[in-house]
């Protein structure tokens, strides 16, 4: 399924842990590469990739948590899916990268069951501030564990 993603990681003293994720890697569930984003003068704290299709980004998550971060505390993932209103936040905590709730903002996931080989569904991040949520259906997050599609 074709669905353009952002994705831009944000961690501090990471340049060792993110070297070799700007380098393509067959072995990887996710395919893709990132880039460093390097403010002149500065040493990198931030790197970003864009995912052309759901598939090829399977995984990601569960890659980076288990990486061997120097400042976990400092670790910030944001992903910007095509039809999402706006970046979501996944963060560090207890060892496991979590989306953190954004005020004003819900997660929503299609009902129903997936189509048989069809990517995971990675839910829509809808702004609750500026038109009412009605499509997909809503779920808690309490109701939803981390989108396999990540």
């Amino acid at each position: 399924m074709s669905r353009i993603a952002e994705v831009i990681v944000l961690a501090q003293d990471a340049e060792e842990v993110m070297e070799p994720l700007t380098r393509p890697d067959p072995a990887r569930t996710w395919q893709g590469c990132f880039a460093a984003m390097s403010p002149v003068g500065t040493s990198g704290f931030g790197w970003g990739t864009e995912f052309g299709r759901v598939g090829s980004r399977s995984g990601l998550l569960e890659h980076l948590e288990s990486l061997p971060w120097p400042r976990p505390e400092t670790v910030q993932i944001l992903i910007h899916d095509e039809e999402d209103d706006c970046f979501g936040l996944w963060m560090i905590h207890d060892g496991r990268l979590v989306e953190v709730p954004l005020p004003r903002t819900r997660r929503a996931w299609w009902s129903g069951p997936p189509k048989a080989g069809a990517a995971p569904d990675p839910g829509i991040l809808r702004r609750t501030d500026c038109r009412p949520v009605t499509w997909p259906e809503e779920t808690g997050a309490d109701h939803q564990p981390r989108p396999p599609a990540w």
